[in-house]
Order: C-alpha cells, then structure tokens, then sequence
C-alpha cells in the first residue's frame, strides 16, 4: 500500500510507541525513506517526548513571558491570525 503524509502523521505517536501492526509499519518506514518532512515530523516527535519525560525543570529568561504573550497578541491581531 502506498501511504501519504497525512497518513503517516495520523499514526506518529502509535509508530513511535511501537503500537502499529507489521503491515503499517512497513508502509511507514518505506514512506520515511523517501520524505525528508515526515523524518524531520518524526525526529521532531520523539524529542518532544524526550523532553516531556525529562523530568528535570528549566528555569525561562526573564521577561520570556510577557514576550511570548506579547508575540501571541501581535500574531492573532494580524490579518489573516
């Protein structure tokens, strides 16, 4: 079978936790042979749960943030936001 993107996507998390059956996986892994996102999706995934068990705690720059708050307002004020 021939997976897409948003296929590969929609499954990520249970690719990852190894909950997908022999046939899927396949499919998957021939997909992120040849798509340089889905491999950047996929890398960026398991970071995120590295980071999110990691359970050290970091501290934010001071002023973080106002400035992300601030950046978030200008972003929905924008056309189009």
């Amino acid at each position: 079978m021939r997976i897409d993107c948003k296929h590969v996507w929609e499954h990520i998390s249970a690719y990852i936790d190894g909950e997908v059956d022999a046939s899927l996986r396949a499919d998957i892994d021939r997909h992120l042979e040849t798509c340089e996102i889905c491999s950047a999706v996929l890398d960026s995934t398991r970071n995120v749960v590295i980071l999110v068990a990691d359970d050290r705690v970091f501290e934010l720059p001071a002023g973080f943030s106002e400035r992300l708050h601030a950046r978030i307002d200008r972003e929905l004020e924008a056309p189009g936001g």
